[in-house]
């Protein structure tokens, strides 16, 4: 075995992950709502045990009682079983803290707390005190993280582990066309998962009366290669969930069947012999957790990391009581790799409408945070987070409030800004603190972001590790105001009225602020579920244990990131000597990757001069994107090589194109278009009207979609006509309203006299004149003629001049001149050029 530091965390602490499968049953009912299990007490106090043994016998004692010892010795979590007098190991013994910490060290693992055996056994169904299995092994891991952070000394490892060794190829995958599914998964889910996962029900929607829909919902929950390790067999063997049999085992049986029909009917990919391979691996069953090393989390007291991947409920897994999990409601679907993705309101033509998304906790846990954040006077909220757009405005990502005007404190977004709104007793809970529109710091791909707060530094906003640079006007408070009967909503306020669209990876509240290197020190080390993907290559070349490593992670429901390929024996005594690698290429169920080659033009020497025993040889600084297929539990890939040590491969040159002729275009008209600015700008200097006047300026916004964007005149539309129309009548509306401007404009005509005087010969030329003087162009090689523009008008003149009754003539003549004015101005006449 090797181990490889990743990172020096003197003071810091980690938090290792177990993956999805370990994922224990949620006691839930029915579909998945509220709990009706009577849960232990866990509030702070409850069953507390006060200690009078002897004192810890060591700092690294004491940090056992605080971080593990004082969270697990009452009853209604480990106390009962494993206290004083109880069964074997005896970790939180009420008695003696020195003799609970060497049995404690028996069942944890502080190089990998994730792989301590406390963990371990609780995640297979040992006595949780939650819902999820996994949350409470998340939660252990917190405790054990903490107690090896705090430490002496220590120092954060990941143990590179030997995978198991397959060959590439002989796998199976999905189809793109649903027929096959529709055929045989599809009838089993919709017949006993429609009453939860229909389209009106909770995510996933694997049940959808929409196949394609069903489908796509399906396909990450579906392993072809090992039917029984799909996510939808092993929710009902493992999890007993939801089955629609006395007996689980025959629910779960029945779908694994169905999977396997699904399978027959997939033909094999074999992997071309022909190519230069290493051993081949599927992410989540060979992929070594890389989750454990880096962040600075000692003051965190709620955190979201959105490993559930379905359900409802998105759990704190800080470890600090009353847990503050969040419930799911509206248009929220799960991000594979860790994640919510939080979508507007949906009104679908058939079905009821789904509302803006949101994650959204009770008010009583959601005290949690007023407790410890006013007694503390600081905090920091760290997110990782990717807008949907840049458009949306006073949108909320995290907020802790009671109404649309009522909060102790709100991160937002406004087009491009970070805003933050918080109360204090200097500050007014509605005036943002935001970054520069100018900087536009907040773009719409996955951002880190810390807004921190303390009494020395006031509020501060940091993007991507760096301070935004922005100064809090308002001299630092504090918050004996805040209002504990507020809730904490990710995504909306609570009112529903503020939606905010996008993803979120993680979000975690801390008691104090950060520093700039802490801040810094998260970023650095990411988000989401990653992993060490180790290929074997030892076939390939003369070292014992030899792996090309990558760090590897689930970019999005679509895609895999590969980052960072070094090379590895894990014989301590192996060194590789002058072993060349060329042209190294990411190879996934049987193929290689149609795009993302990154390394297709690697030249290096594995050589002792570069290698460093126990930590390998870095291969390349470059990462790639690549398309997920079937998904983490099911893709299988491996690597090519044109060389690597003797074994080559010839790869053939693509051929050369020829020479191909022009295509022949079709000639471009002779006259253009006016876009929407130049329309803008041509109406406003063509009637004397200001492009600033209000009510102008107000249409010319509300259109301005609707015109005209680019000069071909091929591409005007009706909608086009109807936006210029509106334009031009606004125009002529002010422009007739304005007494003097329209003096100006047309002068010599009596707009008090009624239309069926005013317009008589001479006043209809004191209109028509004017107009063609002013909208029509002289001496054009391609234009109307000015007489039968004047003749369109009269005619128009003289079908709107007769009217009726009193309310039907009154300005009468005004409307007229208005029509006859937006007639000539939103023609052609002014639109070409």
């Amino acid at each position: 075995m090797t181990t490889i530091i990743r990172q020096q965390t003197t003071g810091l602490r980690s938090l290792a992950t177990i993956t999805i499968l370990a994922m224990a049953a949620l006691v839930l009912s029915g579909c998945g709502g509220e709990s009706t299990e009577a849960l232990p007490n866990t509030t702070p106090g409850s069953g507390t045990i006060s200690y009078s043994g002897p004192a810890p016998a060591s700092d690294d004692v004491q940090n056992f009682k605080l971080n593990v010892w004082d969270n697990l010795v009452q009853d209604n979590r480990c106390g009962s079983c494993h206290g004083t007098g109880g069964q074997s190991p005896t970790f939180v013994d009420g008695q003696n803290v020195n003799t609970a910490y060497a049995q404690a060290n028996t069942v944890v693992n502080l190089a990998d707390p994730s792989q301590s055996a406390m963990v371990t056994k609780v995640a297979g169904g040992h006595n949780c005190w939650t819902t999820s299995d996994a949350v409470c092994a998340d939660i252990l891991t917190t405790y054990i993280s903490n107690w090896a952070g705090g430490s002496a000394n220590s120092v954060k490892t990941i143990e590179l582990r030997a995978p198991a060794i397959k060959n590439p190829g002989n796998t199976v995958i999905l189809p793109s066309d649903p027929s096959d599914f529709a055929s045989t998964v599809y009838p089993a889910l919709t017949q006993y998962c429609s009453e939860c996962h229909a389209d009106s029900g909770q995510t996933p929607y694997i049940a959808s009366s929409n196949l394609e829909t069903a489908y796509e919902q399906s396909k990450s929950r579906i392993n072809l290669n090992n039917p029984a390790n799909s996510r939808l067999v092993e929710r009902l063997r493992f999890d007993a969930h939801n089955c629609w049999t006395s007996d689980c085992e025959s629910s779960a049986a029945y779908m694994e069947t169905k999977i396997l029909e699904l399978s027959a009917l997939q033909t094999l990919q074999p992997v071309d012999p022909s190519l230069v391979t290493s051993k081949a691996l599927v992410l989540e069953s060979d992929g070594l957790l890389a989750n454990s090393g880096g962040r600075f989390e000692d003051n965190i007291i709620a955190l979201y990391e959105f490993k559930a991947g379905e359900g409802q409920i998105a759990y704190d897994t800080s470890g600090v009581s009353t847990p503050l999990d969040l419930t799911l409601s509206g248009n929220v679907d799960w991000v594979l790799g860790w994640g919510i993705n939080i979508g507007p309101e949906v009104k679908p033509e058939t079905g009821p409408v789904i509302p803006a998304g949101k994650a959204q906790g009770s008010t009583t846990s959601s005290s949690k945070l007023h407790a410890l954040l006013t007694d503390s006077g600081e905090y920091a909220i760290e997110a990782w987070v990717a807008p949907g757009n840049i458009t949306q405005e006073d949108a909320r990502i995290i907020t802790y409030s009671g109404s649309a005007t009522a909060r102790n404190l709100t991160l937002s977004q406004t087009l491009q800004r970070y805003e933050v709104l918080h109360r204090s007793t200097t500050s007014d809970e509605n005036t943002p603190f935001a970054t520069q529109d100018g900087d536009k710091l907040l773009q719409a791909t996955l951002q880190h972001v810390v807004v921190n707060y303390s009494p020395g530094t006031g509020r501060q906003i940091f993007i991507n590790g760096k301070h935004s640079g922005d100064l809090d006007p308002d001299d630092a408070g504090l918050l004996s105001e805040w209002d504990d009967s507020f809730a904490l909503v990710l995504g909306n306020e609570t009112d529903g009225r503020s939606p905010w669209q996008g993803a979120i990876r993680m979000v975690a509240f801390h008691n104090r602020a950060l520093t700039p290197e802490q801040v810094k020190t998260n970023y650095d080390v990411g988000v989401g579920q990653k992993f060490y993907l180790l290929f074997g290559v030892s076939h390939l070349i003369d070292v014992p244990e030899s792996f090309i490593a990558f760090d590897v992670s689930v970019f999005d429901n679509y895609s895999y990131r590969f980052t960072e390929p070094f090379f590895i024996s894990l014989d301590a005594n192996a060194e590789p000597s002058n072993i060349k690698l060329e042209g190294m290429r990411l190879g996934i169920n049987g193929k290689e990757a149609t795009v993302g080659q990154a390394w297709a033009n690697l030249d290096v020497t594995l050589d002792s001069a570069t290698y460093e025993p126990g930590k390998g040889q870095p291969v390349s600084r470059l990462g790639t994107i690549i398309a997920l297929e079937n998904g983490p539990g099911s893709d299988e890939f491996f690597l090519t090589f044109d060389r690597l040590g003797s074994s080559t491969f010839s790869r053939s040159q693509p051929p050369v194109p020829g020479t191909v002729a022009p295509p022949v275009l079709e000639r471009s008209p002779d006259i253009g278009l006016k876009t929407f600015d130049e329309i803008n700008e041509s109406m406003a200097r063509m009637t004397g009207i200001q492009k600033t006047q209000e009510s102008v300026a107000q249409t010319f916004a509300t259109v301005k979609q609707q015109l005209p964007t680019v000069e071909n005149i091929s591409g005007f539309l009706s909608s086009h006509q109807m936006a210029v129309t509106q334009m031009a009548i606004q125009y002529c509306s002010v422009l007739v309203d304005d007494e003097q401007a329209r003096a100006n404009f047309f002068p010599g005509f009596d707009f008090s006299e009624p239309a069926a005087t005013a317009f008589d010969h001479s006043g209809k030329s004191l209109i028509t004149g004017p107009l063609l003087a002013r909208f029509v162009g002289e001496n054009l090689s391609t234009q109307p003629a000015a007489s039968d523009i004047q003749a369109e008008l009269v005619s128009l003149i003289d079908k709107l001049t007769p009217c009726s009754g009193e309310n039907n003539c009154q300005n009468r003549t005004e409307t007229i001149v208005k029509a006859s004015c937006a007639a000539v101005l939103g023609s052609a006449t002014t639109l070409v050029q």
